[in-house]
């Protein structure tokens, strides 16, 4: 009953408003709403709307730009190409509030302390952008976002400027990020992988507030500077928890189950079977041939990433030098005999990307996560232990038909 009255209330709450519809007076209150992280995915980072309350015209209506829906089609390609359109909604407050509480979520608000004129302009922005040919926009993580643009329809709309205090900790978009995921360190281990180079610039103040809870804080703290400092004031007149929660915070995975153990434990099985396989002159082709598909299917999502995505911080990324997305080839060449000579020159060059790779991690020149370096040795000792096993076999064929030919 209760999860039937859910999806009753939120396609009562998803269900669209005619901007002419939206009247507000001078009494409005104009507030920013920071949800905190939810279990999902897509909510790990919260989620930031306003609030327009008026007590004149008893609207109290909440401006969400975080609306998508899996059923678009294509949805998940769209989302990896960096296609996704979100689009701006509108939802009776208590309705909003409901979804949040039902999630366990907390929520803020923050009142704005704010002139008549400026809730006037930033009411006609928010309305202009709710017209049916203006709500749509495309998605980006980082710097067009559900806090994102709260952030400019706020900031670009009030008398003067908004002076933010340089409180927030420096930070790059790859620190940012594992800060909300790190509990889960699979989820972080597979964003530190997709990431590259883009991913380390540390962010400007600015650039910091496409997280909810940071554009939250940082308002906090700011002032709003008219010309002549006539009207100087604090942005936020006051803020309140309109939403409780009872979560805990997430616990971290067991240390057993954690992306650098697991893969550390490979490599010691790796190393083990390796010294096995020079005692009994047994060879397990196999194991090559798994290390070079699993790198050559991780080597293609990199490469999908960084050449024909959108999405600004997976390019430039270094991982690609030791996920080679032509293993998965080289997975199945491994198996035929006559192509040995091609693959002992296709496998130096893979050993040399390893170095590379190497050196990128020992020089910092991209944030690895530190689970890939285990992986890495791996690697690095299988594909040197084949070449020097196949090189030794091509010399003792080359003698032979040497010693074979008439003459000799």
């Amino acid at each position: 009953m209760k999860k039937t009255l859910l999806i009753i209330l939120a396609t009562i709450m998803l269900t669209t408003m005619k901007a002419q519809e939206m009247q507000f007076s001078d009494s409005a209150v104009i507030s920013l709403l920071t949800c905190s992280p939810g279990q999902e995915i897509y909510a790990k980072f919260g989620h930031s709307g306003i609030r327009i309350n008026d007590p004149v015209t008893k609207n109290d209506l909440v401006f969400n730009y975080g609306i998508f829906s899996f059923n678009t089609e294509n949805f998940y390609y769209k989302f990896i190409k960096g296609e996704t359109d979100y689009y701006l909604g509108v939802h009776p407050t208590d309705m909003f509030l409901f979804e949040y509480d039902e999630r366990n979520s907390m929520v803020w608000e923050q009142i704005l302390n704010l002139t008549p004129l400026e809730k006037r302009k930033i009411i006609d922005a928010l309305i202009d952008n709710y017209r049916p040919e203006n709500r749509i926009y495309r998605y980006n993580y980082v710097f067009d976002n559900c806090a994102t643009r709260p952030r400019d329809k706020i900031l670009n709309n009030v008398t003067g400027y908004v002076q933010l205090q340089n409180t927030t900790e420096s930070k790059t978009f790859r620190q940012w990020v594992g800060g909300y995921v790190g509990h889960d360190t699979w989820l972080k281990f597979g964003i530190d992988m997709v990431f590259g180079m883009a991913a380390d610039k540390t962010t400007q103040q600015y650039e910091s507030l496409f997280l909810p809870e940071v554009l939250m804080n940082e308002f906090e703290r700011a002032k709003i500077i008219t010309k002549n400092n006539e009207n100087n004031r604090n942005l936020v007149k006051e803020t309140r928890i309109i939403v409780n929660s009872d979560v805990t915070e997430s616990q971290s995975s067991m240390l057993i189950t954690k992306p650098f153990v697991v893969f550390s434990a490979l490599l010691l099985l790796g190393i083990l079977l390796s010294l096995y396989e020079q005692r009994t002159k047994k060879y397990y082709t196999i194991l090559d041939s798994i290390l070079l598909l699993g790198t050559g299917l991780a080597g293609i999502i990199v490469f999908y990433l960084m050449f024909i995505s959108l999405h600004p911080l997976v390019k430039n990324n270094l991982n690609i030098l030791w996920l080679n997305p032509f293993n998965i080839v080289a997975a199945v060449l491994i198996w035929i005999k006559p192509l040995r000579v091609y693959m002992f020159v296709y496998q130096i060059f893979n050993i040399t990307l390893l170095v590379l790779s190497l050196i990128a991690l020992a020089l910092s020149m991209q944030d690895f996560n530190a689970a890939v370096f285990p992986l890495i040795v791996l690697i690095f000792i299988r594909y040197s232990l084949w070449v020097v096993r196949i090189k030794h076999r091509i010399f003792r064929k080359a003698k032979f038909l040497i010693k074979s030919k008439p003459g000799n």
